[in-house]
Formats: C-alpha cells, structure tokens, sequence
C-alpha cells in the first residue's frame, strides 16, 4: 500500500479542528500548497499514524496541520522584512509561519514573557 492510497486526514491547525479526509496522490511535504474545496493551504506539519496489525505497526493514514493564506496575509510584516509577531520582542522567530519560541501561535499582544530586543 503506497503513501498515495492511504486516506489524509486535513487539520487546521491553529484550532485542530478536522476539516475533512481525503486521498492523495502526491507525497506533499511541509512548506507545499494544499488546495482543496476551493481553498489554498499551506501545510505546516505532517504526521504519519500508525496501527498495530499483527504484531507489526503498519502505516493506518496521515494527518496534515494546514492554514489558510488568509490566516499568513492577516498577520502583519514588519518593515517589508518578512516574519510575523513583534519584532521588537527578543523571542520573535521571524518566519511567517511562528511568532516566537515562547508562544508560536501567538498573541503577542499582552504576553507575558515580552523581552525587548537589547540594542547594540
């Protein structure tokens, strides 16, 4: 049984809510587009689950962490520098996809453990 006949389950991922199944036939990667149900993702994350069958773990299906481009647009770059989240905060990842190593999915707004950038 290939990667391509095994059902995917679609998951948004700021709120882990299933947004449906359905069955690939590609090997999509963290990074890549999904677009499904007249809606482009960006996949952020992909799981393999697995089942136990006779003794041996075989490959059951596989769970894509998706958000919408809409979600990415909403979210502010500063600077035309790209990234999201508080850049002034010593923990901003700059990437498009986390705000920080402290609370990834944010907010930034009124959280707790802000550190201001030293300036050199």
């Amino acid at each position: 049984m290939g990667l391509s006949s095994l059902p995917t389950e679609v998951i948004l991922s700021h709120s882990c809510s299933t947004l449906g199944h359905l069955y690939l036939d590609c090997n999509p990667q963290p990074g890549a587009c999904l677009e499904w149900e007249g809606q482009t993702y960006l996949i952020l994350e992909r799981r393999h689950r697995y089942q136990l069958q006779s003794g041996r773990y075989h490959l059951h299906k596989i769970a894509l962490y998706v958000q919408t481009f809409e979600a990415l647009a909403e979210e502010s770059f500063n600077d035309g520098q790209g990234g999201i989240g508080d850049r002034s905060c010593r923990y901003n990842a700059h990437s498009a996809l986390l705000r920080c190593a402290v609370k990834p999915s944010g907010p930034c707004d009124g959280c707790t453990d802000y550190q201001p950038v030293a300036m050199s």
